[in-house]
């Protein structure tokens, strides 16, 4: 990944002297305590990627990627703790594990951090040719009822296909089709969903059929892939206009 700046914002690949802020930062955002420094055994395999404000010198944003060579090695990912990818076993090209997305609580209003974040990412899918961005989108806490909007529109709308839909793996989880039966407020849907997730959905992305508890994170996941050659072509261009 190229060293990108837009505007105020500058996104490039983590050093080693990085990684201590990186943590801070997942521990503030997903433990609420910078002072617990949010790290795991897949941290030492990926590749970690920033986004840093130029104006002020800070840390803005952060996100990790494992490149898997295709769907043979996803067993070997993050997600694949909480999931059965079997049916993204047979899946043909290179893969992105993105996960730990997160962004400081003091940017969360600049969309451009967001975008900065994609310029970033899209710089790497197109120079190695991934076929598949996926990852785990979170929802703070464990109850679905606060997301019921966000997940009964999944639900209707953003379910991924049968034949790369993830099967249940984890003990706790939250069945789409249990969901009780609710008409969403899409506006209140929207605000709900992680800004990521609202992302990989507009570019045509897809979902488990199910949300998956982290008790350790305290939060709900739902599985999130985008098959890049599936971007409607208008979102194509504008994907790519963003480097």
């Amino acid at each position: 990944m190229r060293e990108l700046t837009k505007g105020r914002y500058r996104v490039r690949l983590a050093g080693e002297d990085d990684l201590p802020a990186i943590f801070a930062l997942r521990g503030e955002v997903f433990r609420g305590d910078a002072g617990a420094a949010d790290a795991d055994a897949f941290d030492a395999r990926a590749m970690h990627v920033l986004v840093e404000d130029l104006a002020q010198g800070r840390l803005a944003c952060c996100f990790r990627l494992l490149s898997q060579s295709g769907g043979a090695e996803i067993a070997s990912g993050y997600t694949a703790q909480f999931y059965d990818t079997a049916p993204l076993a047979g899946y043909e090209g290179r893969m992105l594990e993105m996960g730990r997305f997160c962004i400081h609580p003091g940017f969360r209003g600049d969309p451009h951090v967001l975008r900065t974040a994609w310029v970033g990412m899209t710089d790497y899918i197109d120079t190695h040719d991934v076929r598949l961005l996926f990852g785990c989108s979170s929802f703070h806490g464990t109850d679905p009822a606060v997301h019921i909007d966000a997940l009964t529109l999944l639900k209707q709308r953003h379910v991924a296909p049968p034949r790369w839909r993830p099967a249940i793996k984890s003990a706790q989880v939250h069945r789409f089709a249990d969901l009780p039966a609710h008409a969403p407020d899409k506006r209140r849907a929207q605000l709900q969903m992680p800004p990521l997730l609202r992302s990989f959905l507009m570019l045509g992305g897809w979902v488990s059929d199910h949300a998956v508890v982290d008790d350790d994170l305290g939060t709900l996941h739902v599985f999130t892939g985008l098959e890049i050659a599936a971007i409607p072509q208008n979102r194509a261009a504008a994907f790519r206009a963003t480097v």
